[in-house]
């Protein structure tokens, strides 16, 4: 089984990045599942309904969100009957939309777990407690595993990975938009990255226009921040699984256009 998970994909930016790079990313190999994280895919908040088509056209199969999942309202009109959108399972049960799906993929199953963390990222419930019920419910019909840990400090997504290993296939780390250099398999054969990076523009900070930053950077005063354009770039990585949901390799990849 061979995945590609992409980054953040932020605004149109990170949009035509997807519409541009993905091929290029799927040439190495033979693809059987993409994911991608999209919770700043609109205007760099939240996902539109339109939006998430876009991204299904471009070949996308699943998107997990994170802190900016309710930033369009209009996901409230959709995230229910979407079942290829997965926001975080540790938001309180009383949310709309799915914390997991299982998806068959050439005669597997493969389940996507959303995660959002609790260090610097809001009063959320234990992505460990979560995790712990969904995984005695799915362990016994899941052939992979595959968990995005949206969340601000590395010290819980190494610690949360070291927590699931051995018991899925893989943890990618989201939300910083900085791709790391530590792709690799745990000692009980789950993949894992601290985060994959993000997918738009490459002249920006995070995907944001510059200006915009700097000047929250030197006034302290609040300014919505606007998705940079110009040049893209796709952050990823690739895995593939053995028979046993083990992963076998795992590597990273940045492609501009």
């Amino acid at each position: 089984m061979n995945i590609i998970y992409i980054g953040d994909i932020v605004g149109r930016a990170g949009r035509r990045s997807v519409r541009k790079l993905l091929y290029k990313a799927k040439e190495k190999t033979d693809i059987d599942f993409i994911i991608a994280n999209g919770e700043n895919a609109a205007g760099g908040y939240g996902l539109t309904e339109n939006t998430a088509r876009e991204l299904y056209g471009y070949g996308i199969d699943c998107i997990t969100m994170g802190n900016h999942t309710w930033g369009n309202r209009s996901i409230f009109e959709f995230i229910d009957s979407d079942k290829k959108i997965i926001r975080p399972l540790n938001f309180n049960k009383s949310v709309p939309g799915r914390g997991y799906n299982i998806y068959k993929v050439n005669g597997k199953n493969i389940a996507v777990i959303s995660l959002i963390g609790q260090v610097f990222m809001g009063d959320n419930n234990s992505p460990v407690e979560a995790f712990d019920k969904v995984y005695d419910k799915i362990k016994d019909t899941a052939d992979n595993i595959i968990v995005d840990f949206h969340a601000e400090a590395t010290g819980e997504k190494r610690a949360f990975a070291e927590y699931v290993d051995g018991k899925v296939s893989l943890v990618v780390g989201t939300h910083t938009h900085v791709q790391t250099n530590d792709a690799q398999i745990l000692d009980k054969k789950t993949g894992y990255i601290t985060d994959l990076g993000f997918s738009g523009a490459c002249d920006s900070i995070l995907g944001m226009k510059k200006e915009k930053v700097l000047y929250r950077l030197k006034t302290k005063m609040p300014k919505r921040l606007e998705v940079a354009t110009g040049q893209v770039k796709l952050s990823g990585i690739y895995a593939t699984f053995n028979k046993k949901g083990q992963t076998t390799s795992i590597n990273s990849f940045k492609l501009k256009d």
